[in-house]
């Protein structure tokens, strides 16, 4: 395998590399390599050798490893947050790269103490019977451009931890902090462990040769629901176990007891977080008609006062849209929107990829806004006079990821959330997952959960043994 190198000052092209494009200036960040279907072979081959002795190891053994790895992560925070800035375009500061750094770092070390042992399910004059927890084998890892580091550590340490070798490919758009992460735990780990194929995805898909490869015996991936239907396709003929965590949008459902602008932060960054581009950020907020407005305006007035700008900015809170499709998606749904409702505040696309928060009111469900799964800064406000309008068009959508329920009043909110068709729900904040909570959709939005003891089976077979 060759030494895969995350910067180059070179120009557009270099050798069999492609570009990173830096969102905030348009200039390129660094160069990945272009890798081909040979090298995902040799990556694959390679973990398979090295699984072969890896997944001998220890219960301890796996978890010092991966404690190992997890002091790694700590140990390069600062670096491997400016390599996310540049590519990803989300400022250092606030909920931004620094943010996803330390979370890598506190997940990473969580899923480390975790522990799966044998569980007996019986053991009397009859016999004993054991429940073991195997590792699967190859593990192949396609992880988003919106927090690249972050959820490569979701998808790489629990597959450590639980005795499998990955073989990790992240978005063209954001390699480069995945190669240097991998250089980096590959400091701590044998040869063949963890390895990274990097492609433009131009000449060759590698995404859909792993999710083919007889040699992988698992796919975790994150995104899109049109990507992810087409892995759970193409793994069929090798059976391969998957856990796919695929697009959301969020409902958020504000009953009439609440503080408008006592809830207007709150809701501000459970839609906002990482600029609207978070599988489990809020998309669509229905509100109390009697308190619509008052929402719509503390937001909008909380939204003005967050500065956005480059990411290397130490002023900058909110950074750009990633890319130049998704920068096109927000601004076709907010123009549709603008002639439908009212902007509450931004609504014009600004300089380069920079596109303001915008809020609009006076929509419904079936505009284009409301349906679609945004992903960027553009939030509609939907009034409804009865909760039970407001659980039933929350509803009507094929996906079903995260929700979220705003009031003072615990128990009514809680039981609307048992109502809302997604896996995680919410009560006065949004989208703040955490390593001990498992978390997965339900519907379109993916099979299978990450996160804690549940997450940590995701990557084991089940063996019983008699005796």
């Amino acid at each position: 395998m060759r030494r895969l190198t995350g910067k180059s000052d070179a120009g557009d092209s270099v050798g069999d590399t492609f570009a990173v494009i830096n969102p905030s200036t348009g200039a390129v960040a660094g160069h990945a390599p272009n890798m081909t279907g040979a090298d995902l072979n040799a990556a694959v081959a390679s973990a398979k050798a090295a699984f072969e002795t890896w997944s001998l190891k220890s219960d301890e053994e796996l978890q010092a490893a991966c404690a190992s790895v997890t002091a790694k992560i700590e140990e390069h925070s600062a670096e491997l947050a400016e390599l996310v800035t540049l590519e990803q375009g989300k400022p250092l500061n606030g909920l931004g790269s620094r943010w996803e750094i330390g979370g890598a770092g506190a997940w990473a070390g969580y899923t480390t103490g975790l522990s799966l042992p044998v569980k007996v399910l019986q053991d009397n004059e009859e016999g004993r019977v054991e429940l073991h927890r195997k590792p699967v084998g190859v593990v192949g890892s396609i992880t988003p451009w919106n927090f690249p580091v972050l959820i490569a550590i979701w998808h790489i340490i629990p597959a450590l931890r639980t005795g499998n070798t990955v073989v990790i490919k992240p978005s063209p758009l954001t390699p480069l902090s995945t190669i240097r992460l991998v250089e980096i735990i590959n400091d701590v780990l044998p040869k063949g462990v963890v390895s990274v194929v990097t492609s433009d995805d131009k000449s060759e898909n590698l995404g859909a040769l792993m999710s083919s490869h007889p040699d992988i015996r698992k796919i975790v991936f994150t995104g899109s629901c049109g990507t992810g239907q087409k892995i759970m396709r193409s793994a069929a003929e090798t059976m391969k176990r998957l856990t796919l965590e695929m697009g959301g949008n969020d409902a958020g459902i504000v009953l009439p007891d609440v503080d408008p602008k006592a809830i207007a932060e709150g809701l501000f960054w459970g839609a906002f977080i990482n600029n609207g581009q978070t599988c489990a950020a809020m998309k669509r907020l229905y509100v109390h008609e009697s308190i619509a407005d008052e929402v719509g305006a503390a937001l909008a007035e909380f939204a003005k006062a967050i500065p956005m700008g480059d990411g290397m900015s130490e002023d900058s809170i909110l950074g750009p849209v990633q890319n130049q499709m998704q920068f096109d998606k927000v601004t076709r749904l907010v123009a549709d929107a603008k002639t439908k409702g009212k902007v509450l505040c931004g609504g014009e696309a600004g300089d380069g990829l920079f596109f303001p928060v915008t809020v609009i009111s006076g929509l419904s469900n079936g505009d284009p806004l409301v349906d679609e799964e945004q992903f960027g800064p553009a939030l509609p406000i939907i009034a409804y006079s009865d909760v039970e309008e407001a659980i039933k068009m929350a509803n009507d959508n094929p996906n079903g990821l995260g929700g979220s329920v705003w009031s003072n009043d615990l128990d009514a909110a809680k039981k609307i959330a048992a109502r809302m068709e997604c896996g995680s729900v919410w009560i006065n904040k949004h989208g703040m997952i955490q390593p001990n909570a498992p978390f997965g959709g339900v519907k379109s939005s993916g099979l299978g959960v990450e996160f804690g003891e549940e997450g940590l089976t995701e990557y084991t077979d089940i063996q019983v043994i008699f005796s």
